[in-house]
């Protein structure tokens, strides 16, 4: 009997946490469907390879490939074109990769100064002052490191993305769905949506998905949890005063967090049409405060003690605003332009 040929995955980390990673290899028996169907020939996190085994590669060789993490480093930008150039499908994977995620909030800061931070802190012993450098001779060789880009970007501002799966980490669930899919379209026994389209998630909202009752919401005041009253465990979380980000996000996390008592963070990121996930969910909170004077409104707005982490936790990378617009930083999201588009 002849061996069915199978086809090729690759998976890469870039800047994120590995949660990504993790949540594959947590498939449990659905990762015999994906032996079934694919062999591993790049995924630094499971297996030894090198950058030049895939520099071997064949163009478009690679079937299916899974990007995780979002693009803060030289390398990063190196290994997404380079695994662009080899992958016939290549997947944004995460909220990271898609959006920026959590380290996009970055982007708020110099990266001079997170450096200085992170070397002269004050649970920092460094005497001599050492920072990173790119390149470092050494016995007659040069070792060259990664270098720090201005900003965080996400995958598809540095190249062409044929599809996104959201979620930080995507549930697993939802990756078994992907993994089936896309298996079964390389087989020929099912078609692929639009290039373009989002992967592992639904087209509505968090709040289509949960099950807590709503009414029509005029809020007194936004509060952390610790300063409420202990909740009602049926009602919707934002009309009891917990900022809840269900308004905005994509459904397809099954509305887990809100139905353990715990409002959405927005982790899998804008819903369908929304152009700006922070200004369609700035939008939401402001149409729901019970107020009309100025001085009322910002008193109800004071209780959101983070706005930027709010509405932005996970996609100001992603977003219309990108970084903050100081003249140091609107200068090096002019040069990363440059650079992305060489």
């Amino acid at each position: 009997m002849t061996p069915i040929a199978k086809h090729r995955f690759a998976m890469y980390w870039a800047s994120s946490c590995g949660g990504c990673d993790i949540s594959v290899i947590n498939l449990g028996e659905a990762i015999l469907d994906f032996a079934e169907h694919f062999d591993i020939v790049f995924w630094p996190a499971v297996m030894d390879a090198k950058y030049a085994d895939v520099e071997a590669m064949d163009d478009g060789s690679i079937d299916l490939t899974l990007f995780s993490g979002s693009i803060r480093t030289t390398e990063n930008v190196r290994l997404a074109r380079l695994l662009r150039q080899k992958s016939a499908v290549l997947v944004a994977f995460g909220s990271c990769a898609t959006e920026g995620c959590i380290p996009g909030l970055a982007n708020l800061t110099a990266t001079d100064d997170l450096i200085a931070t992170a070397f002269e802190g004050p649970s920092t012993d460094n005497p001599e002052h050492i920072r990173p450098k790119p390149n470092w001779a050494s016995n007659g060789f040069e070792l060259e490191l990664p270098a720090l880009l201005p900003i965080v970007n996400t995958l598809d501002q540095v190249v062409e993305v044929d599809y996104r799966v959201p979620g930080c980490p995507p549930e697993t669930e939802r990756i078994a769905e992907v993994v089936a899919l896309v298996g079964a379209a390389l087989d020929g026994k099912a078609t692929l949506p639009p290039r373009g389209s989002v992967l592992g998630a639904g087209h509505s909202t968090v709040c289509d998905e949960c099950r807590r009752e709503r009414n029509v919401k005029r809020l007194e005041r936004f509060s952390r949890i610790q300063a409420l009253p202990p909740l009602q465990p049926d009602l919707c979380l934002l009309e009891q005063g917990l900022p809840c980000n269900g308004p905005a996000t994509r459904d397809g996390c099954g509305a887990k967090c809100p139905s353990a008592g715990a409002p959405c963070i927005g982790c899998y990121g804008a819903a369908d049409g929304v152009t700006d996930y922070g200004a369609r969910l700035l939008s939401a909170f402001a149409s729901v405060v019970d107020a009309n004077e100025a001085d009322d409104i910002d008193r109800i707005l004071d209780g959101l003690p983070d706005p930027v982490g709010q509405f932005y936790r996970f996609s100001l990378a992603g977003s219309l605003l990108r970084a903050a617009r100081t003249p140091r930083q609107q200068a090096a999201l002019a040069g990363v332009a440059r650079e992305v588009a060489q």
